[in-house]
């Protein structure tokens, strides 16, 4: 038997890889699925033209797309341009990681999932498309699961990479096949979340995802500011050190400027990455707190 072990974003990897030198059973490649589905359109994403959508939406968050606002990609569901738009990134990882089980009837697959959103959705994307290699897919769902820390001290993980390496050797008992139910009410949901078609994806225990709009955060960025300058870097960890599941710094950048472009903020420097602006609540021309530029 060959094993292939698979995991959502790349800060899984590192610490997986060094469990699997510690365990000869454990021996196989790390195939890492980038995209965090947690965040952004799923609207058809089992075509090329919902992969062109979720493509043009990073791109429009990382500044290097058109100039269409993103939010937009929510509320009408734009179709792409028409020119034949080639596969996602993951999307040529899953068709990679398909043709090799079907090259070799004796590959298995176990899929790490913490209990986080990222990792529920990338299992529900991926689950929904194994139903043929049924019996040879394995699931290792830490859900609520208690593991030592480096003190020696119990807790209880949110992502994989917070579990030292030797405790994955005690993790990888619970590996088990996806049953032929889970393939049929797991397809279903990611249907649901492509159909739903969310800005964001929280999960509320288990594996239930619940849908929020893009702009559920904002809020929360906002009452993070005051009436003096203050790095947009500082706002979007302030708001995400207070989350039980943290949310990428690329996501509240986009809604911070978003916020700067609807006037509900004021900015000084180059919207760009998180650490190229600074934001205030509207009003006044108060400088830039000392303090804040002291302290950058």
């Amino acid at each position: 038997m060959s094993l292939k072990h698979i995991v959502f974003g790349q800060p899984s990897v590192a610490v997986l890889a060094e469990a699997v030198g510690m365990d000869e059973k454990m021996q196989g490649d790390i195939l890492c699925f980038e995209d965090d589905l947690s965040v952004g359109p799923l609207f058809i994403l089992d075509t090329k033209d919902g992969q062109a959508l979720r493509q043009q939406w990073w791109q429009q968050l990382q500044g290097t797309g058109p100039a269409a606002v993103a939010q937009e990609i929510f509320e009408e569901a734009p179709a792409p341009e028409p020119e034949e738009p080639e596969h996602s990134e993951d999307e040529a990882r899953f068709l990679t990681l398909k043709t090799q089980l079907k090259e070799d009837p004796e590959l298995e697959v176990w899929i790490w999932a913490g209990q986080n959103a990222r990792d529920v959705t990338g299992y529900y994307w991926l689950v929904s498309k194994l139903y043929d290699f049924s019996g040879r897919i394995h699931i290792i769902y830490l859900n609520n699961l208690p593991f030592l820390n480096e003190k020696g001290a119990v807790f209880y993980p949110t992502h994989l990479h917070q579990i030292l390496p030797k405790e994955f050797l005690k993790a990888k008992k619970l590996a088990r096949p996806v049953s032929l139910a889970e393939y049929e009410l797991d397809g279903d949901e990611w249907h649901r979340l492509m159909n739903e078609n969310a800005g964001i994806r929280l999960l509320e225990g288990g594996k239930k995802l619940k849908g929020e709009t893009v702009t559920f955060y904002d809020k929360d960025l906002l009452a993070q500011t005051g009436k003096e300058f203050i790095k947009a870097w500082r706002v979007a960890n302030q708001v995400s050190g207070k989350l039980k599941y943290p949310v990428m710094d690329l996501f509240l950048a986009w809604r911070l400027k978003e916020l700067v472009k609807e006037g509900k903020l004021e900015s000084k420097g180059e919207l760009k990455t998180v650490r190229d602006f600074e934001v205030k609540q509207p009003g006044g021309e108060t400088p830039a707190s000392p303090t804040n530029e002291a302290t950058a």
